[in-house]
């Protein structure tokens, strides 16, 4: 029975983040081409890198060197977040502003700050088991070894958390940047594509031109996979880095300077409506 008069008090943001992430996550994996490309993406390129370049039982580095699996694994691991985190999010946001879905959604009860908690929740979740799946796969099909020490799973994780949430920030406020959701995939497929080529997913770092190093320590992505190397290579590959550290403290900056400044133009930038809607 209800009281005329009485007052019902609504969810709370974070309430009503929790459920709109719930609904993202469920919406995600019925988009099931997307999943399977995002999931498998990495694991396959492992496997050509792994394969092509380690025959004959060849190493990166100077003797004994490393197995090329081992040393392509933090890579595939990075552009494994960006895919989760900025290219899905500043394609998918842009289809939905451009269907129209964002205009109605903005003009529901549910508060900006819970949409956007869905979104971050849902990358969140898909970064994980991607993670997971990638790491489960380097581990038992090419005999990669996983560190064993709480000191280098602690930096795995600030990396990862660090990663995701420039990437997630970075897709949300570049969303607005496609003309139209039919434009968003050519918009940023070949974004993605070119940092990973320069940013030592595909090739060794050292071996790239001074000047295409110089670019990709501008991006989040070069750092990240330098954050997961420092994770999954033996200390003696920190004299291989460009700068012949890991540059822990450096990786950190960018990441959180990335997502400082991610938000700051997203706030500014975000639209609810197509350029064409009012």
């Amino acid at each position: 029975m209800t009281v005329v008069g009485t007052r019902v008090r609504q969810p709370g943001v974070l309430r009503l983040g929790l459920a709109r992430t719930g609904y993202e996550v469920r919406t995600y994996f019925r988009e099931r081409d997307a999943v399977v490309f995002i999931f498998a993406y990495p694991i396959i390129m492992l496997a050509i890198f792994a394969t092509v370049f380690g025959q004959n039982g060849a190493t990166v580095g100077p003797e004994p060197g490393i197995p090329f699996a081992q040393y392509f694994l933090p890579g595939m691991l990075a552009t494994g977040i960006m895919l989760s985190s900025f290219q899905n999010l500043a394609i998918g946001i842009a289809v939905e502003r451009d269907d129209g879905g964002l205009k109605r959604l903005h003009g529901t009860p549910l508060p900006p700050a819970s949409y956007f908690l869905g979104k971050t929740g849902s990358v969140l979740v898909t970064s994980v088991v991607q993670t997971a799946l990638l790491l489960a796969a380097a581990a038992l099909l090419f005999d990669v070894p996983l560190p064993t020490s709480g000191t280098a799973w602690a930096t795995f994780a600030w990396v990862f958390v660090l990663g995701t949430a420039a990437g997630t920030l970075c897709g949300v406020a570049f969303s607005s940047v496609p003309r139209s959701g039919r434009s968003a995939s050519a918009v940023v497929t070949p974004i993605v594509l070119v940092l990973q080529f320069i940013s030592g997913v595909f090739f060794v770092f050292n071996d790239l031109p001074p000047w295409m190093q110089d670019v990709a320590s501008l991006f989040p992505l070069k750092w990240m996979a330098q954050g997961m190397r420092s994770v999954f290579l033996p200390a003696s590959a920190e004299s291989w880095e460009v700068s012949g550290s890991w540059q822990h403290g450096a990786t950190a900056l960018v990441l959180l300077a990335w997502a400082v400044a991610a938000l700051v133009v997203g706030v500014r930038t975000f639209r609810w409506q197509r350029r064409d809607d009012g």
